[in-house]
């Protein structure tokens, strides 16, 4: 899934109900497009007064009602990310739109807090599920679905309305980018994107309304996983149908099954969201309401932050985090995901391998993790990140099974150099001469600018090049890079599960996510061949030859593996997260 600049996400603030009333005339600013992040903070000394009114504030509010005995209500103020491309589940591919699916809408199984505030998979809308294996290979899932589980608009929800999602994700008609996570998995889900068969052909199907069966392709071992994912999440067929594609803007129509609900959508602005009735677990919920605001301005996130207006924050100006690493102010994270930088390989110059070779060996990846990003980003020696399995998930991950595509070592550098120059001068352009203009592009974001500033300094002095930087809002940049209406373009990917396919099956030809326009026969056979595999060693080894194919090729250009960090009030508690990306708030509480 991509990162924002996600990449990603968040501010928040704390507002008992009487000090927002107080405040509701003040005018505030909301959230970012990611690149990452997570910090609990002190306030400074600038803000200690402003911050300990709100906190006596609080804890009077919260007194009070205790005694009462009634719930202590409040409100969070987040920033994820900016303006969203889509809130539609299926049609996501951004952690920051992922996020506010979790709180809106849930699947059949879901993710939880395992009491430290790390995240792990449970039921969500089913019970349990039975496996059964069949004669042909395949398996079929049975879920049973819970008791009482209802939209919000209070319609109940059925079993019939996870076989209508299913059906809509696959269906070409929607033209949802992530339509292949199910090819080769679901029974006949390749052949209805590819137009050979109806939707209603998909292998879902729903003997009562308790009751749903998917039946697979064959064993899979991610799939209970994947139920967790926004795009398999159900949707209401019936107002999809009246509304169509302007559903998600209006709160009366984006109707949800997750523990909150959408009230209001000013874009550019926020999305705020408060509880959802309806829910089966509505009586331990904690925030009243959460409103995501949308900022890409990291100077204005950070001073909201300091200045009490949010509670959490995942994205700071550049020059401040080393010294908030420092103070112990920003806390990292586990992040599965790579940090790369994507070529249009259909158009000069970078359709020439060794264009696409040189300028990846001359960008210098210590520099960018340890003077620009300094949250502990490992330089990327490879596409697919540490932390993903392979075979045995208790022995070396696929990372280091794979080996390097080239050197890490600093004292490495100046050698990778020499070899980009090399290849450079053999597509025709000695130290750079003749080279055409050539662009950088990135989503707006000090981090992204930063990275992107270093790279233009090391191709110009490495290779004799010059490429200017160009950058766009994330939605925009979201639609120009998939359109291929670029040269070199800023990238990232978070692990939508623990499986290398999650980082190489968006690469195969026609796929809705390959930006890069990549289009290899054979990559896109080892990709087929691993899903129909034997075992799970022939299967690992199809995924391993399928990177080497994009090694091979240099289709991209990986730079580091993410970590993540946030700001957090520390106030805030119960706030649990996932290294998928996903912090998640529903079940937050005060205490002061």
């Amino acid at each position: 899934m991509e990162k924002t600049a996600k990449t990603k996400m968040a501010a928040a603030r704390i507002l008992p109900l009487a000090m927002a009333a107080l405040l509701a005339l003040s005018a505030m600013s909301g959230c970012l497009s990611g690149g990452g992040g997570g910090a609990t903070t002190e306030p400074t000394t600038g803000t200690t007064t402003t911050a300990a009114t709100t906190t006596e504030a609080a804890t009077e509010t919260t007194t009070e009602e205790a005694a009462s005995g009634s719930k202590p209500e409040f409100s969070l103020n987040l920033c994820i990310a900016s303006e969203p491309q889509t809130i539609d589940p299926a049609l996501n591919s951004s952690v920051d739109g992922a996020v506010m699916a979790h709180h809106m809408f849930e699947g059949l199984m879901k993710w939880k807090d395992d009491g430290t505030g790390n995240a792990v998979l449970t039921e969500g809308q089913c019970t349990g599920y039975e496996e059964a294996a069949n004669p042909d290979g395949s398996v079929t899932y049975t879920f049973a679905l819970r008791d009482g589980i209802k939209w919000s608009d209070g319609v109940p929800v059925v079993a019939q309305d996870f076989v209508n999602g299913l059906r809509r994700l696959c269906d070409p008609a929607t033209a949802a980018d992530y339509a292949y996570i199910v090819d080769g998995i679901i029974l006949n889900a390749g052949e209805i994107q590819a137009g050979a068969m109806a939707p209603e052909e998909l292998g879902v199907e729903a003997p009562d309304d308790k009751t749903l069966k998917i039946t697979i392709v064959s064993e899979c071992p991610y799939f209970v996983e994947l139920l967790a994912f926004p795009p398999l999440f159900p949707t209401r067929k019936d107002i999809i149908d009246e509304h169509g594609d302007q559903w998600t803007f209006d709160p009366s129509t984006y109707v949800g099954n997750g523990s909150y609900k959408m009230t209001a959508w000013v874009h550019n602005s926020y999305i705020e969201m408060e509880r959802n009735e309806q829910y089966y677990d509505y009586e331990n919920l904690g925030p009243k309401s959460l409103r995501f605001h949308l900022m890409d301005d990291d100077n204005a996130i950070y001073n909201a932050f300091r200045g009490g207006e949010l509670a959490f924050i995942e994205q700071v100006p550049v020059d401040e985090v080393p010294g908030l690493v420092q103070s112990g102010e920003i806390n990292v994270v586990d992040y599965i995901g790579t940090y790369y930088m994507s070529f249009q390989v259909q158009k000069p110059p970078f359709d020439d391998r060794r264009v696409r070779e040189a300028f990846t060996l001359a960008i210098d990846r210590n520099n960018i993790v340890e003077n620009i990003t300094a949250t502990a980003e490992k330089p990327a020696a490879g596409f697919v990140p540490s932390g993903i399995n392979d075979v045995d998930p208790s022995g070396p991950d696929f990372r280091s099974v794979g080996g390097e595509w080239y050197s890490i070592d600093p004292a490495d550098y100046e050698a990778n150099c020499e070899r980009a120059r090399e290849l450079l001068a053999e597509a025709g352009y000695p130290y750079g001469q003749g080279f055409p203009p050539v662009e950088y592009l990135y989503n707006t974001l000090d981090r992204h600018r930063a990275i992107a500033e270093a790279m233009q300094a090391d191709w110009e002095r490495e290779l004799g090049v010059i490429v200017t930087l160009g950058n766009q809002d994330w939605g925009v940049f979201l639609e120009t890079r998939k359109d291929g209406n670029y040269q070199i373009a800023r990238n990232g990917w978070i692990a939508d599960y623990n499986d290398p396919i999650s980082f190489l099956e968006m690469w195969v030809s026609g796929s809705g996510n390959n930006d890069a326009q990549y289009d290899n026969p054979a990559f896109d056979k080892l990709i087929s061949d691993s899903r129909t595999a034997a075992t799970s060693e022939d299967r690992m080894k199809a995924l391993h030859d399928a990177e080497a194919t994009m090694r091979d090729d240099f289709m991209l250009a990986p730079i580091y593996f993410y970590t993540n960090y946030y700001m957090m009030n520390p106030a805030v508690k119960g706030m649990y997260y996932t290294p998928l990306g996903y912090f998640l708030f529903n079940y937050t509480r005060i205490e002061y």
